[in-house]
């Protein structure tokens, strides 16, 4: 069955419907039912987008279904390594900027703290499997 789940075309558009949902109830909990149905809209319309234009566009292939090859998981790969290295090189960023300002760096440090464990995790595993 997982599997079945983790082929399945329809997981990351179903996934992006999801978090719509919960940024819609999480929203509305705090008092703003308006900016949760904007958020809503904005999930939904991405994942519409991901349905309408997988089928003419690789990138948007790659989105919906990024195991479906080898090169699809490759371009996948890339792509989740590069924006990885974008957001932590803003996250360290952020923390000098803080402490040059004389401020508490956090949350970044707990973000750069995260990261920073997830990626030895990753090696460890990663040498251990190969």
């Amino acid at each position: 069955m997982l599997m079945r789940l983790n082929r399945s075309k329809w997981l990351v558009p179903g996934f992006a419907v999801a978090l719509g949902v919960v940024f819609l109830v999480a929203q509305w909990v705090n008092d703003q039912p308006g900016n949760g149905l904007v958020s809503l809209a904005i999930m939904v319309a991405f994942a519409a987008a991901l349905v309408a234009f997988s089928g003419r566009s690789a990138t948007f292939e790659v989105m919906r279904n990024p195991k479906a090859d080898e090169r699809s998981a490759m371009l996948d790969l890339r792509a989740t390594a590069f924006a990885g290295l974008v957001v932590i090189t803003v996250v360290v960023v952020a923390v000098f900027y803080e402490l040059a300002r004389g401020h508490d760096p956090s949350p970044y440090s707990q973000l750069g703290a995260v990261a920073g464990v997830a990626y030895l995790l990753a090696l460890i595993v990663g040498q251990r499997r190969s």
